[in-house]
């Protein structure tokens, strides 16, 4: 068992909903490949010499099998509604994903849509109550549903679709995230709320083996949207404002960065190049993802995984965090 105070249906209602998209998705993921190749839905690779082409907007597989996922185990389990609400604002971001791959909206229209495509998870908010340290519970009420819940979201889900860039960037960074959080939830004996997100889960980490360097797939905004959908959901639905917060750090930082970046109006590169010895050459400082390789010498792969280790850290005191602060 997970925790001795967690029954045993829980606990394989846990497992099951995190491992059944995790394999469907491992297994299935070179079909979409394949079909999306041939259907001409590529991007160019620009760390990779040559610039090849790699199959894109694989984050759809990753909504539709997660669904599929609660669907089928919902013939064996009775889930909250709460799950249900959860995966349709996770499924909503996702289809403006798609929306976005495909035509550009603009900025304003795109934040405000957004916005309200969280609003369903207001009334499934159950804790409206903001713990702070040496002060405790701080009751937010109306504050909280109107305002953290939809921001919460919002903000998270364009938090992961900005910090990426480099091989299985984004979704690992959003597995460890995401994992960091459902430990939480354990620690605290609370996950019936969130197993749509345990879903999503599942079905990233099995899309991750497939867009790590060097990737076969990459998954687009409609997954860098979804899975941040599903990392602001649990976040609001659990109460992890604080300990959320802190997991997002470095996330934030990268945001930071690039307000900076948009405010002195320097000129606007989205990509660096690589290498004849195949490290990292990148046009400046100001973007996380782009501090180290502008003063060491790193590929890409080592540039990701100190990415990884640095969220690492604070999602392991964020996890370290009492209760849901």
């Amino acid at each position: 068992m997970i925790l001795n105070s967690v029954s045993f249906i829980q606990n394989i209602m846990l497992t099951s909903n995190f491992l059944v998209p995790l394999i469907i998705t491992a297994v299935s993921m070179p079909y979409f490949i394949r079909k999306l190749t041939e259907n001409n839905i590529v991007a160019k690779d620009v760390y990779k010499k040559g610039l090849p082409t790699v199959a894109d907007r694989g984050g759809t597989a990753i909504l539709l099998i997660a669904m599929l996922s609660l669907s089928m185990n919902s013939l064996f389990f009775k889930f909250t509604s709460t799950n249900y609400v959860a995966m349709i604002v996770i499924a909503l971001f996702g289809l403006f994903g798609i929306l976005d791959d495909m035509i550009n909206i603009g900025r304003a229209s795109k934040f405000l849509i957004m916005y309200y495509c969280s609003y369903p998870l207001i009334q499934y908010a159950t804790h409206t109550a903001v713990t702070l340290p040496s002060v405790g519970d701080l009751e937010l009420g109306i504050i909280y549903l109107q305002l953290i819940v939809p921001t919460y979201v919002l903000v998270a889900s364009n938090l992961v679709n900005m910090h990426s860039g480099y091989n299985g960037l984004s979704s690992g960074l959003a597995i460890i995230v995401l994992v960091s959080l459902i430990i939480k939830s354990v620690m605290i004996n609370d996950i019936e709320n969130i197993i749509s997100v345990v879903a999503i889960t599942g079905a990233t980490l099995g899309f991750y083996f497939y867009e790590r360097y060097p990737a076969k797939i990459f998954w687009g905004n409609v997954g860098s949207l979804t899975v941040g959908a599903a990392i602001g959901a649990i976040i609001v639905i659990q109460g992890f404002i604080i300990s959320g917060f802190v997991m997002l750090i470095p996330h934030t930082i990268n945001f930071l960065m690039y307000v900076y970046w948009k405010i002195k109006k320097y000129p606007h590169v989205k990509f660096g190049k690589i290498r004849e010895d195949g490290t990292l050459e990148v046009p400046n400082n100001l973007t996380l993802k782009w501090v180290l390789p502008y003063y060491y010498r790193l590929n890409e792969k080592q540039a990701t995984y100190a990415m990884f280790l640095l969220t690492s850290v604070f999602c392991v005191a964020g996890i370290l965090l009492p209760g849901r602060l």
